[in-house]
């Protein structure tokens, strides 16, 4: 399978680079699958961070949490170690109460997309554990970043 991006155009991208580490291989000395969710959720925290709200500062200022309840996978190649992985995540949707992006890991020596991650997170309040809608604040942030449509 080949990858093909499907990012629309006008939409805001925010941009981080990674290296392969030793501790991020397994024994043929690719980068192993597990590797890669650390990588996102820097991705993941490095959007949050550009777009002004620093990750733990959200669950702490807003009294939510945001669990992933649904993410996918493909690979398509392998990274080395020491390959330099550049990892540019776009927001898909953002609805009432959840957030759907997509991050997008290119292997900076072939070029080529190695791998891509659909991640979506539900708004729920700490305390009662139960659904809640997204803070206005971070919502309105959010949206600022999908393509218009």
């Amino acid at each position: 399978m080949k990858f093909r991006d499907s990012m629309p155009a006008g939409a805001r991208t925010f941009e981080t680079r990674v290296r392969v580490q030793w501790a991020d291989i397994d024994a043929a000395r690719i980068c192993y699958f597990v590797a890669y969710w650390r990588f996102i959720e820097g991705a993941e925290m490095e959007f949050f961070r550009e777009l002004g709200f620093a990750y733990d500062a959200i669950f702490e200022r807003f009294d939510i949490w945001l669990p992933r309840v649904n993410v996918e996978a493909q690979y398509y190649a392998p990274a080395l170690i020491d390959d330099w992985l550049r990892l540019r995540t776009h927001i898909i949707r953002v609805g009432a109460s959840s957030i759907t992006w997509q991050t997008v890991v290119f292997n900076e020596r072939t070029g080529e997309a190695g791998a891509v991650f659909t991640l979506t997170v539900a708004c729920m309040e700490r305390t009662s554990k139960k659904g809640c809608p997204l803070p206005a604040e971070l919502r309105a942030a959010l949206l600022t970043c999908v393509a218009a449509g």
